[in-house]
């Protein structure tokens, strides 16, 4: 692999961003699962934002269930591209990176819910 120069180069940091801005364009464009999950993201941090609470958590939980998406889909492509038909291993695969998106989006179901739910209850019963 041929290098762009110094890894402290400007030049390659911003190279490098446009190649991640455009797996994150892609993946909103293509992938539906990545825009619900963006905007339920959207929605945890604002809702913590109004209840005042810790918002570092909620914003790692998004940030876990995102890149698992984005990995997901990253496998998903390399899938296909290596075996265009039908495999059983192939299957596993996806099978297993949607399980791990799962995992991590239960997990950060359960992170808002003992973060968010108290404090939506105190200030909604006052």
């Amino acid at each position: 692999m041929k290098s762009d120069g110094s890894a402290l180069s400007l030049r390659r940091f911003w190279r490098s961003a446009g190649f991640a801005w455009a797996g994150l364009r892609h993946a909103y464009a293509s992938q539906a699962n990545f825009r619900v999950e963006v905007w339920c993201g959207v929605l945890a941090v604002l809702t913590a934002l109004w209840l005042d609470v810790t918002v570092s958590p909620v914003v790692l939980c998004c940030a876990l269930v995102l890149s698992l998406e984005l990995v997901n889909t990253a496998v998903e492509a390399i899938v296909d591209l290596v075996s265009p038909e039908w495999q059983a291993l192939a299957k596993v695969a996806k099978d297993a990176m949607a399980g791990a998106v799962l995992v991590a989006s239960v997990g950060a179901l359960g992170v808002a819910a003992a973060l968010l739910l108290p404090a939506l209850l105190h200030r909604l019963l006052g």
